[in-house]
């Protein structure tokens, strides 16, 4: 047996989930969290999908920035006819707009039908993506210890998903329509500028392409600007979607205890607890109100100072007489074109640190899942054995946790498939590890267990699963309906005393909810007579049963169970005669340890 070291040490080599999914982390950059994304969309099954919107969405944008060129030329002769008082020549012109109009109306029904359809197919692959990700073996139960990044996982794949992908669609979109806008109108508008100059005193300074430079530098300005001003925004709105999630929880929480709450007297101590989460999000809303605050002085005063910054930049050229009205018109349009376009960063920046802190949550809960795969990759691990024997043996045993090492009396335990074993310990963690370490849940530690395959075991938690659907459902679960016909399963409900529920099996209803924690833990019982494995592993079963189920569950492995092994990691509370074998469960404080949280996820929220 492995002697154990002097002072307490661990088996993760200083590996714990946190440390590798902020490893994963504190070298990516923004362009490598968005590349392991596209990679992710490129390798779902919506890929054709999204390629066929993303090539429908550059025409429809193409084309409607083709049509904007030919409604910004049309303002040349439209306010020279109102200049000229041409009527004929006007009402021309009003047939050519209510053309252009139409044409643009189509154009942009058009581009909002692909804009939300991408949302939804964008929504659709990543949360697919993220699902198969996260519920890859092991990885959700690791990460649901692995600290702050593997709390309210449904924030992340379901309101960050759906956020990101509706930021996604429509930055992407907007940065779209802007790039062609601006290259097509900055054309027309270095080809306007030819005749115009910057008035110095005493001469003119003609300057090629001098709308657009002047263009250039007001929106680059006010995108530095905004930038210095805006820049916190990112972290606030990524700490405001931690704390939401926090809320939600606790909201969520309270409402699934609320009985337990009642019964006590508890409300106004929840109302406090929940009170005090809910403080956090305003906080954290109140901050993000300055700092929005803050940025609306400059996108707000860049607008406003737009509508006359391109006729005060022209007027010069203007007023001397040089350029007609229908031309200045021409010019005003086309410069603010190339306003809006360039100004897109200024408009979008809110929205861009809102999309950039919801893909570091998104990117980060991904990152954090698949490092699980290599939670204490160099660490002792238990050698767990499948074998085509029916005994279950543990060989020098030692289940690496928080606190030490947990062990059994007994180096060497063979067991075999009719015996009834109590492993006896007292309540705690330590009792649920060896629990998980059986499963194959939790392989950190030393020494070997040799059990027959998984799918001729049964492992029944203290807290039992009822899954969603029909009660026929739930009792035949993770087995199919079909294989039991209703003889057989009415029979294994009146086995466990649940009798009652035979004319409900076919409801559909929340059955965890439903039922009581005694019924909960008699249906999975029942499961166990309809499936006839060849063992039965138990954490503290018996200590959630009633007394009258409790000799009932015992007497089916007295009868209809006795040729099914039972190892029940539990007290010696309700032992009895029954259990044909005691093994005592002990912890070991010198011994190897390990956790799989630590203080680095928390940096990942």
């Amino acid at each position: 047996m492995m002697q154990p070291p002097s002072e307490p040490s661990s088996v993760t080599g200083g590996e714990t989930a946190d440390a590798l999914a902020a490893a994963a982390l504190t070298k990516d950059s923004l362009f490598s969290q968005v590349r392991r994304l596209l990679a992710a969309f490129w390798a779902s099954r919506e890929r054709n999908e999204l390629l066929m919107l993303a090539a429908g969405l550059v025409v429809v944008v193409a084309a409607t920035a083709y049509m904007q060129i030919r409604l910004n030329a049309w303002n040349q002769p439209f306010y020279d006819a109102l200049t000229h008082r041409d009527i004929p020549a006007f009402i021309r012109q009003l047939r050519i707009f209510a053309e252009l109009a139409a044409i643009l109306l189509v154009l942009n029904v058009s581009q909002v039908w692909l804009n939300q359809t991408s949302r939804v197919v964008l929504r659709q692959g990543l949360v697919h993506d993220l699902l198969n990700e996260w519920l890859e073996p092991l990885r959700a139960f690791r990460l649901s210890n692995a600290g702050a990044i593997g709390q309210n996982p449904d924030q992340r794949l379901h309101a960050d998903a759906q956020h990101l992908t509706e930021l996604l669609t429509d930055l992407g979109i907007g940065l779209l329509q802007s790039s062609l806008l601006l290259l097509s109108f900055i054309g027309v508008l270095w080809v306007r500028s030819e005749h115009m100059f910057l008035p110095l005193p005493g001469h003119r300074l003609y300057v090629p392409g001098y709308m657009v430079w002047c263009a250039l530098f007001y929106a680059g300005t006010a995108s530095v600007l905004s930038w210095l001003v805006g820049r916190p925004l990112v972290a606030l709105d990524a700490e405001r979607y931690a704390r939401e999630a926090n809320l939600r929880f606790a909201l969520v929480r309270a409402n699934e205890e609320i009985e337990g709450i009642t019964i006590h007297g508890g409300e106004a101590d929840e109302q406090r607890h929940l009170n005090r989460v809910f403080d956090t999000v305003i906080e954290v809303s109140r901050r993000i109100v300055a700092a929005t605050t803050r940025l609306t002085w400059i996108t707000s005063g860049y607008g406003w100072f737009t509508l006359v910054a391109p006729i005060l930049v022209a007027a010069p050229t203007f007023l001397t007489g040089d350029m007609s009205f229908g031309e200045l018109m021409l010019v005003v349009g086309a410069f603010n074109q190339v306003q809006t376009s360039l100004r897109w960063f200024v408009d979008n920046f809110s929205s861009i640190a809102d999309w950039r802190a919801t893909l570091l949550r998104v990117a980060s809960f991904r990152a954090a899942v698949v490092t699980m795969d290599n939670l204490g990759e160099s660490a002792s691990h238990i050698d767990l054995k499948e074998s085509d024997s029916p005994t279950v043996r543990l060989d020098e045993l030692q289940v690496a946790a928080p606190a030490g090492a947990i062990q059994l009396s007994e180096p060497h335990i063979d067991l075999a498939p009719d015996e009834r074993v109590l492993i006896a310990g007292e309540r705690g963690a330590a009792r649920t590890l060896l629990f998980r370490a059986m499963v194959g849940l939790w392989p950190w530690g030393t020494g070997r267990i040799t059990r027959p395959d998984r799918a001729s075991m049964r492992f029944l938690p203290g807290r039992a699963y009822v899954p969603p659907g029909s009660l026929r459902t739930a009792l035949c679960y993770p087995c199919t309906t079909d294989e039991f016909d209703d003889a057989t399963t009415a029979r294994a409900l009146a086995a466990v005393g649940l009798e009652r529920l035979q004319p409900l099996l076919d409801r559909t209803e929340r059955w965890d909810q439903r039922l009581n924690d005694d019924e909960k833990q008699c249906l999975a019982i029942a499961r166990v007579i309809l499936q006839r494995p060849k063992w039965v592993v138990l954490d503290g079963t018996f200590e959630q049963l009633d007394a009258g189920s409790r000799q009932r569950i015992k007497a089916l492995f007295t009868r209809e169970l006795a040729g099914t092994g039972l190892i029940n990691i539990g007290t010696e509370e309700h032992a009895e005669a029954f259990f044909t074998r005691r093994v005592q469960l002990k912890t070991d404080p010198q011994g190897p340890t390990f956790s799989p949280s630590g203080r680095a996820a928390a940096l990942m929220r």
